[in-house]
């Protein structure tokens, strides 16, 4: 996260910070959102040494994320001992054909499609009898990246802090990934790699 926070400054973002060790980055740019993504996706290949050159990064600008907050399903969330609940953001894909390679299970299982986003939940007491695993597995995953509820809500109360505390009028975005298309990153810079490791 931290190699990945460098990599973002050097490509002129301000005001970069990461929270959990997942990809979760916050950044100010005076891009549009599908730019940024752009040049995430164009950048980390040449940066760091990846299992993969494929890979999807999705961007937010803060009234994307409150929007994804905002239309949650009446009670979403709001039982976090009861329910594991998630949003599952979406990379260029419609919810509607997201939502086809679900198949929840009663009783155990809900989803709602969103815009740009399935809500998902699983209750807590049967959640190893859940679905949701079944559907990392199809080939409409790699437009998929999955955040818990409180991550998601944590992540706008930090871009909120941020978009509050400065005067600057470039507004912060919501970098989540990088999703890296089949195979998991290897985030160590060629050259800080150890000979033999």
């Amino acid at each position: 996260m931290t190699q990945l926070k460098q990599c973002l400054e050097e490509l002129g973002y301000s005001d970069v910070s990461t929270y959990i060790a997942s990809g979760n980055v916050i950044l100010r740019s005076h891009q549009r959102a599908d730019q940024v993504r752009t040049r995430i996706e164009e950048a980390l290949p040449k940066s760091f040494r990846l299992d993969s050159e494929l890979i999807k990064a999705l961007v937010l600008t803060p009234n994307q994320l409150s929007a994804v907050i905002d239309n949650r399903p009446e009670g979403f969330g709001e039982q976090p001992d009861m329910y594991h609940s998630d949003a599952i953001f979406l990379m260029g894909i419609e919810s509607a054909r997201a939502m086809s390679v679900f198949s929840p299970r009663e009783g155990v299982d809900r989803v709602w499609p969103g815009d740009g986003v399935i809500y998902s939940q699983r209750l807590s007491s049967l959640r190893t009898k859940s679905r949701l695993n079944q559907v990392l597995g199809t080939p409409t995953y790699k437009y998929m990246t999955i955040r818990s509820w409180n991550t998601t809500t944590k992540l706008h109360e930090l871009l909120r802090g941020l978009e509050a505390g400065s005067e600057e009028a470039t507004p912060p975005q919501l970098q989540a990934g990088p999703k890296i298309l089949r195979r998991k990153p290897r985030l160590d810079k060629p050259h800080q790699r150890k000979p033999g490791a």
